[in-house]
């Protein structure tokens, strides 16, 4: 066998996206909103990625941020236009991301993440992870947001092949262009969510187990 490939998508799956982003609206616009904002937001936010790839996330989360608060009758206060980039560099890492990152290396995996975000944002998360990844492709950089499949045409450019497994929370984003491109996937299923039309090749409630499934996937 010769080396084995795993992507990953980060917010929602290696870094707590939901936590971050609800940290946010909850400072801005009070505790007893954020979580109706929160879910308005899961909406906006995937429209304007596809209304224009070209924009930055940085671009992105500002625009969202503003539509968002447009759509319910608020306002963004003065300065706090970028408050979900800044506080980006701080979103939690799950408690367990680190120990099963570890592990997959130790078992051989190389390591890659396909995220929809700007590079000196990831490049601040990954610290955060405190794992090493041999390549990073950002949505910024390649002009197209995920579901669209230029992650993965980016990925196969610079590796020779597409990955062995993608592993990622969003079934939008990630499982369903995963299955389109014929990839082996594992969904982590942090919500307790249904997969509908998505098919992932396993499902787990969080990475725990992957390094295992990992090698059940693909032995070495």
């Amino acid at each position: 066998m010769g080396e084995r490939w795993a992507t990953f998508d980060c917010y929602g799956t290696l870094v707590d996206w939901n936590a971050g982003i609800r940290g946010e609206l909850a400072r801005l616009f009070g505790e007893e909103r954020a979580d109706g904002l929160l879910a308005r937001y899961h909406d906006l936010e995937p429209r304007v990625q596809a209304e224009d790839p070209s924009r930055s996330y940085r671009q992105v989360l500002a625009a969202a941020l503003e539509l968002l608060a447009e759509s319910e009758g608020l306002r963004v206060p003065d300065g706090e236009a970028d408050a979900l980039a800044r506080s980006l560099p701080g979103w939690p890492v799950f408690p367990e991301v680190r120990g099963a990152l570890e592990e997959a290396g130790r078992r051989s995996w190389r390591l890659s993440i396909l995220s929809n975000s700007d590079r000196d944002l990831i490049e601040a998360s990954i610290e955060r992870i405190g794992v090493r990844f041999e390549l990073a492709v950002v949505a910024s950089e390649i002009g197209s947001y995920k579901p669209a499949h230029g992650h993965w045409h980016t990925f196969e450019r610079e590796i020779g092949r597409l990955p062995d497994v993608h592993v990622a929370a969003s079934l939008f984003h990630d499982i369903l262009p995963a299955c389109e491109l014929g990839l082996r996937s594992v969904w982590i299923n942090r919500l307790g969510e249904k997969a509908g039309a998505a098919r992932p090749t396993r499902e787990l409630p969080d990475l725990s187990a992957l390094p295992d499934v990992l090698d059940q996937l693909v032995p070495a």
